[in-house]
């Protein structure tokens, strides 16, 4: 049971194993003039001569650090720099605790800036279990959108999602004999993207050869389908992410997949938190406990411009044995290795893998495994490991939206808003100065000291109408018919049940046995009715209330698997 208590809560606190712990060996520096550097776009005309006051918000972030700041403006090329004079009035507690401009950055090889562009990375798109054999699945990566489908020969292919005859999304057609059709007017795909019938045309006829799709380079690897988002080098087999413990003999994970109404920057930040775990996930499965809310140690051990490492544990652990590795562009990873009692070395490994799918917007695909498992474990249905993923990331929901929000509109770096404390926020701070680095090369980015808003607009696709539309927006957490049916972010339904092969099978399957069950009860009840034998009454009816404990218990998995967690004192 121990093994098994501890399984659940690597399972179910999918963000315990990013946690990292604070640096132990940095020193503090005296403050020194700085030069930072803001987009235009990331704030307009915040420094012109009409707004030489910096607000009402931005005095009180300064009085908040303690800080009399003097600033001079320039502007040079596109940017905007604003040099500051900072005065320093921490004390020394708040120099002790908070990981702020006190402390001097280690030089572990780092750039301040890096060569970096988004489209040059491998980006996880799904597990490969999950992509259907009879439909395509309509993606993104960013602002751009890409369309999956397996042809009739078992092989992937990824395109453009958009038709080049009159731009229907692809992703909203079908597959006919292995080849891709958009069911606007028929046009038909195959292979390297090539249009291979067009209903319209005239017999005799060619097809144009502009008539073709934009293709992606995919690859199945370890499990996961990824995609190769640049169009103008050749993909890069170096950069598509291994993972050593998932290749090792015995090694046997728990996968899920999610959709995240947040930016991927925020969810990767979530996943780096060890901090709120006892707090947030209070009880969450006999796991963590408010009580055991403790400081955390850290020791960041590398830094490149593709990412940081180091060791990070608990106060109580007397040491750190985990080791947390963050690599561009969106890949988070924790593992420990451990010696069990016959002298052999175990591992074990959290693994996130994230893929920003626009603005607000992220994908996580989570895999928790390792080389020696209890055999209690196979007790339990993969469902119920899933089900509990998804309250884990609904505990945290509204957090992180919020704070999505107040990033887009404080237009701020992050050093201006958050408070980092030196014994729990060692890796987020680690997370936010590596995309100062490479920020430039991202479409959009919120970095410790630099960001770059968002030049295009979010789309919202999809939008609900009418009656369902009102039911939607009116019970956004609680699942139910009509939230079930009308896409919705907020819904465990469009995050992970819709995705998920083994979810989506479970909940079809239970659905079939609550409606059987329901009508071998109403017969069952009909019949007790009907027979005069008081024996058969009684046989009767008891098999009635054993049907309807079959049918409570379908319709409770089913809840399990496609109503939101709520609070206990955010419940009606």
């Amino acid at each position: 049971m121990a093994l098994l208590r501890t399984f659940l809560s690597e399972i179910t606190l999918s963000k315990r194993f990013p946690f990292s712990d604070n640096l132990t060996n940095t020193r503090q520096t005296r403050r020194r003039r700085r030069t930072r550097t803001y987009s235009s776009l990331s704030v307009p005309n915040m420094f012109s001569a009409s707004h030489t006051d910096l607000g009402p918000r931005r005095k009180l972030n300064q009085a908040r650090r303690g800080v009399i700041k003097c600033s001079a403006v320039t502007e040079v090329g596109g940017f905007v720099s604003v040099d500051e004079k900072e005065e320093p009035a921490e004390s020394e507690d708040d120099q002790t605790v908070l990981l702020g401009s006190t402390v001097e950055e280690q030089e572990i090889g780092e750039k301040s800036v890096v060569d970096y562009d988004w489209r040059e990375e491998w980006y996880p798109l799904y597990l490969t279990r999950d992509i259907p054999d009879d439909a395509p699945l309509g993606l993104n990566v960013f602002d751009k959108q890409i369309v999956l489908y397996r042809d009739g020969c078992g092989f992937l292919h990824c395109y453009e999602d958009r038709c080049p005859h009159r731009l229907a999304k692809l992703s909203e057609g079908q597959l006919v004999d292995g080849k891709l059709e958009c069911l606007y007017h028929g046009w038909q795909f195959e292979g390297d993207g090539k249009c291979v019938k067009i209903p319209q045309l005239p017999a005799g006829a060619s097809i144009p050869r502009s008539a073709c799709l934009k293709t992606y380079e995919v690859r199945d690897s370890q499990g996961v389908v990824w995609v190769w988002m640049s169009d103008k080098n050749p993909a890069n087999p170096d950069k598509l992410p291994w993972f050593e413990n998932f290749a090792r003999p015995g090694f046997q994970d728990v996968s899920t997949i999610h959709v995240l109404p947040y930016d991927h920057s925020i969810l990767l930040e979530n996943l780096m938190d060890p901090a709120h775990i006892p707090i947030s996930h209070d009880r969450t499965d006999w796991t963590a406990k408010r009580e055991e809310a403790q400081p955390l140690l850290f020791k960041v051990t590398e830094r490149t411009g593709r990412g940081f490492a180091g060791h990070w544990g608990r106060e109580m652990d007397q040491g750190m044995p985990n080791f947390l590795r963050f690599e561009a562009p969106c890949v988070l990873q924790n593992n420990r290795e451990f010696v069990d009692k016959n002298g052999e070395k175990q591992y074990f490994s959290g693994l996130f893998l994230c893929r920003p799918a626009g603005q607000g917007k992220s994908m996580l695909i989570v895999r928790f495994g390792g080389t020696r498992r209890s055999p209690l474990i196979k007790l339990f249905p993969q469902w119920y490991f899933h089900q509990n993923a998804s309250k884990v990331f609904e505990q945290d929901m509204g957090f992180l939206s919020s704070q999505n929000e107040v990033l887009i509109r404080e237009k701020v770096p992050t050093k201006e808003l958050y408070l980092n404390m030196r014994f729990s926020d060692t890796w987020v701070t680690e997370y936010r100065k590596w995309m100062d680095k490479v920020g430039h090369g991202m479409p959009y980015h919120f970095g410790h000291s630099t960001i770059s808003l968002p030049k295009e607009p979010a789309v919202l696709e999809h939008a609900p109408a009418g009656l369902v539309a009102g039911i939607s927006a009116s019970l956004p957490a609680k699942g139910g018919v009509g939230t079930m049916h009308a896409p919705n972010p907020a819904n465990r339904y469009f995050r992970h049940v819709i995705h998920c092969k083994v979810c989506r099978n479970a909940v079809q399957s239970f659905h079939a046995w609550k409606n059987a069950l329901s009508i071998m009860a109403i017969s069952s009840t009909a019949l007790a009715i009907l027979v005069s034998g008081r024996q058969w009454k009684t046989l009767y009816l008891v098999s009635t209330a054993v049907f309807l404990a079959g049918v409570y218990a379908c319709s409770t998995v089913i809840a399990m698997n496609m109503t939101n967690f709520i609070r206990k004192h955010r419940r009606a």
